[in-house]
């Protein structure tokens, strides 16, 4: 049957085409389609359905390929690809040079009682096509054949670039956990792969022509090397046969890989491997801590020279038409100190050593541009004079990309701390490991990559969004999972569909099946918008024997079923509507579900006796005032499990007890935890407030009320060379009456390790409790 009479059977054709009007919710699509409109009546997809490839293209083959195997793996609905169809109820899959969406990512797809057919002028607009199709083939969590709604689909992204930058140096991952990543990037319609391979913690990426950076640079001493379950050496590098497996998996899901070689600073890696690219022509080890480090790449010639074999190596690798130089945190120290630096800036007719960076980056510049490529680099490279085909990636902020549209460059919004994945996704104590403040669910779904400042013809300098992931505090694919998803879903929505299409609420109701497909998927994803924060009046709750009891979550959707006799919830427990009113002691259970009782969030538990509301967790304790500096950090810095996890502040270790009623209360037991300090400061060391201690080893003090105020207890610190990690100390409170909060104060030596409290506990006697 040729293509026109294939067509016509199907239903297609202009003339018998059903009009199509907006009659109904969307259907379970993330990221929306720019438009859509449903008909009366569905089609129906089993085993029997084929998939034609009605272009017998070989990349048409193979999109019908990759969707046949999503459908079988994710909906146990095992489709046969084929040339022909042999019946009118096909799936038909067709690149047409004709076809009504222009956009080569872009797409029309129709679905009648006859059929489905997709149809795009491009590869990547009809890969795009298959991956809605596999949405809508995957409505819920049954298995088996579905039904499909009649619909009309035209579709298109808003933006080109809609990325996520996955930093392989803090921390690798294999070549297999990234194609996962990349999988699901593009189900999610993302087309770039932003990722991180050179930095001071490690050299990731092979280059045949500098052996060092594999053999010295890829590798770390960690701290505490060989005890506390830290290996004695930490890190590796991807072979360029690893680097050409990932380029390919990648372009065939339509994912464009751009790497970043950070220069001139986060240079650490590569001076410790070749000293003369340094400028002190001393050699550092590779660094084990995290954060800005002093370590530049030398203005010389031998270090240019070094760098464009690099690059000739790297740009052999990814055809990429970006190449990102990093150009941020380069702290100037070493190129101010020294007197070789300082001839070449003068001789150079350069103010000072921001221009002398400018001028190191439209060195890079010129060199990529003349091998037919672009650079691309952090909002920093704007401090100094760039090439005028130079691509900013705006991460302090957005205004580094308001002033590069300016200037007329096309700029890439990946604003920190909004589109930094490595954010915590609650405040919660059971959250994983990262970066405070938080930014949840909602606030990376209402990020608009457009400044309102721009106009209409600035506007078109922005490619996109995209968002990162510093691995800093990831060090497996379980951590990186729960970071990512489902903030993924948000930022896809942000990077494709219409600005005016998101509704939040639709949003939301759209994920529970999404949620299903990564379980079937084995996702990793974090279920932290939609998990139970149980609350009581906990003043109340200490001094009378009822109190208030509040359950919510972030998100503020979802069915709420709870128990108070610690039982597992289902849909058929009491759902939450209003504040209760409970006897203590009890033990509350709540589970979050959809409206159709597809689960949202696993059951979180709260234990409600006086023990357990006179112990809490530095996790739910908060800084002292003046520093707002807050990380949530793991025992050891390369930990393999999701947990425990401890709040710390890097620049003043003073944590806030809130008020209780103290009469009565006789002692303090304090669950503390010593942590390597693992941080480079730079500018900021001045920053940490050192305290002095009055103990060999330093001690916990306990004030009451205000940080100032009265000592209540100090508490000796053991010896760090004699103690394990964890620790406990106990102490005598002086009778008191009334509410009162409690101020605790690390007064440990600010050379050594960080302390940080894992919980803190009033007793009304001697008893101590048992850790939690």
């Amino acid at each position: 049957m040729n293509l026109v009479r294939l067509v016509a059977h199907l239903g297609f054709c202009a003339a018998v085409a059903p009009a199509f009007a907006m009659a109904a919710p969307p259907p379970p699509l993330i990221p929306l389609p720019a438009q859509i409109g449903y008909a009366d009546g569905a089609f129906h997809v089993d085993t029997h359905t084929p998939v034609v490839v009605a272009d017998h293209n070989a990349s048409t083959r193979r999109t019908a390929d990759y969707l046949v195997g999503l459908t079988g793996n994710e909906r146990g609905l095992h489709l046969q690809v084929k040339e022909h169809a042999a019946s009118p109820k096909s799936i038909v899959l067709l690149r047409d040079p004709q076809a009504a969406v222009a956009d080569p990512e872009g797409y029309t797809l129709d679905v009648t009682p006859q059929g489905i057919r997709i149809s795009a002028r491009d590869d990547a607009g009809l890969f795009y096509g298959a991956m809605t199709l596999a949405q809508l083939l995957t409505p819920d969590e049954n298995h088996g054949a579905v039904s499909v709604p009649a619909m009309h689909i035209v579709d298109r992204p808003r933006f080109v670039w809609r990325g996520l930058m996955l930093d392989s140096v803090r921390h690798m991952q294999s070549v297999a956990e990234i194609e996962t990543v990349l999988d699901q990037m593009a189900r999610h319609k993302l087309n770039t792969f932003h990722w991180h391979l050179a930095d001071d913690q490690g050299w990731r990426i092979e280059i045949k022509r500098y052996p060092e950076l594999m053999r010295i640079g890829a590798w770390r001493t960690p701290i505490n090397a060989g005890h506390d379950g830290q290996p004695l050496r930490y890190g590796g590098f991807y072979t360029q046969d690893q680097i050409r497996q990932i380029v390919a998996y990648a372009a065939a899901r339509y994912i464009t890989v751009v790497p970043e070689i950070d220069m001139p600073g986060h240079a650490q890696a590569a001076v410790a491997s070749y000293p003369y690219l340094g400028v002190t022509g001393q050699r550092p080890a590779v660094s084990e801590d995290w954060g800005v480090h002093p370590y530049l790449y030398n203005v010389d010639d031998a270090t240019f020279a070094f760098i464009d074999r690099v690059f000739d190596e790297v740009m052999a690798l990814f055809p990429s038409r970006y190449i990102h130089v990093g150009g941020d945190e380069a702290v100037k120290d070493q190129w101010k100190a020294s007197p070789t630096v300082q001839a070449k800036m003068h001789a150079l007719g350069l103010k000072n050593e921001d221009a002398l960076q400018g001028w190191f980056i439209s060195r890079l510049g010129s060199y990529l541009s003349a091998h037919g490529r672009r650079l691309i680099g952090w909002d920093e490279i704007l401090e100094g004079a760039v090439p005028a085909n130079a691509t900013v990636m705006s991460w302090r902020g957005v205004q580094g990309a308001i002033d590069a549209v300016k200037q007329g460059h096309d700029v890439v919004l990946s604003p920190s701390p909004d589109l930094y994945l490595d954010q915590l996704q609650s405040a919660r104590a059971d959250e994983n490991a990262g970066r405070m403040p938080v930014s949840d669910l909602a606030n990376v779904y209402a990020f608009e990559p457009v400044p309102k400042v721009l106009d209409a013809t600035q506007a078109a300098h922005v490619l996109g969004a995209q968002a990162n992931l510093w691995t800093e505090h990831m060090p497996t694919i379980a951590h990186v999972e729960h970071a990512i998803f489902p903030r993924l879903d948000a930022l896809s929505e942000v990077d494709w569909s219409p600005a005016g299409a998101r509704d939040w609420r639709g949003f939301l109701a759209r994920l529970p099946v999404q949620f299903a497909r990564y379980r079937k998927q084995q996702i990793g994803y974090a279920d932290s918008a939609f998990a139970a924060d149980i609350t009581v009046d906990r003043m109340a709750a200490l001094t009378r024997i009822a109190s208030s009891l509040t359950i919510t979550n972030q998100a503020g959707s979802g069915d709420l079923h709870y128990t108070l006799d610690g039982s597992v919830p289902t849909v058929t427990s009491p759902l939450y509507r209003t504040p209760l009113t409970v006897k203590l002691p009890l033990t509350v259970r709540v589970a979050s579900f959809s409206r159709s009782g597809m689960p949202l969030a696993s059951s979180r538990q709260r234990v409600l006796d006086r023990a357990s509301l006179l112990s809490v967790s530095g996790n739910d304790m908060p800084n002292c005032p003046g520093s707002d500096f807050r990380l949530r950090v793991q025992p050891m810095p390369d930990a393999t499990s999701l947990s425990p996890n401890y709040s710390i502040n890097v620049f003043d270790s003073c944590q806030l007890y809130p008020a209780t009623p103290m009469d009565g209360i006789a002692r303090i037991h304090v669950d503390g935890v010593r942590l390597p300090r693992n941080y480079q400061l730079a500018h900021d060391a001045k920053l940490v407030v050192s305290r002095p201690h009055s103990t060999p080893f330093g001690e916990l003090v306990v004030h009451q009320d205000r940080c100032d105020g009265a000592v209540l207890a100090t508490l000796p610190l053991p010896d760090p060379a004699r103690s394990t990690r964890r620790f406990a100390l106990d102490g005598a409170l002086p009778a008191a009456h009334g509410s009162h909060a409690l101020c605790l104060i690390y007064t440990a030596p600010i050379d050594g390790d960080l302390y940080a409290l894992d919980r803190v506990s009033l007793l009304s006697n001697q008893k101590t409790p048992t850790s939690h």
